[in-house]
């Protein structure tokens, strides 16, 4: 029995649409999708490491609250990438792809305390607010309201989240640190 191997389309070819959006438009818009894609898988791995790495008298809150981002983050990632098919594009799905394409910096292999942690993040998650606004934008000068609408509704999203982030790095708390006698 021999298996038949066939490339359907090429990473980085854009084919034409059913949404009827001009080609040059559409490569547009996946590119900087691609982009939002690459940047939520960095920013899906980077909370998953704060959730998984969380420790102290807020734990479980915080463990929760994270889950509930890296979560969000995973379904928005879906949605992009099924955009992208839908424009006529290929999402990126390696990680090689993802790497080169990402514009946010991840955080290094070590563990950090958890104000660190959300630092890193609320740092991330300003910059991935900046490249929304910027392809919201770009959508919306294209005529392609669809993805606008789509990027609009996840920056809401991703906006609570970087809210919510600050409020933890607030030094407003009602745990208190353990006095030594």
């Amino acid at each position: 029995m021999s298996i038949q191997e066939e490339v359907r389309q090429e990473a980085g070819t854009v084919e034409e649409n059913p949404l009827r959006l001009d080609v040059d438009k559409a490569e547009q818009v996946i590119d900087a999708l691609n982009t939002d894609l690459a940047d939520a898988y960095v920013l899906y791995h980077q909370l998953h490491k704060h959730h998984w790495n969380v420790e102290g008298a807020e734990h479980l809150q915080i463990h929760l609250f994270l889950q509930e981002a890296y979560e969000e983050v995973e379904e928005a990632a879906d949605e992009i990438a099924e955009r992208i098919q839908a424009l006529g594009g290929v999402p990126h799905a390696s990680m090689t792809a993802l790497s080169a394409a990402s514009t946010v910096e991840p955080e290094d292999e070590d563990v950090y305390d958890i104000r660190t942690s959300f630092r890193h993040d609320l740092g991330m998650y300003g910059d991935i607010i900046e490249s929304y606004r910027e392809h919201i934008e770009l959508a919306n000068g294209l005529g392609d309201y669809a993805t606008e609408e789509m990027l609009r509704e996840q920056l809401e999203d991703i906006e609570e989240h970087a809210h919510t982030i600050d409020h933890y790095l607030e030094d407003d708390t009602l745990v208190l640190e353990s006095a030594t006698h």
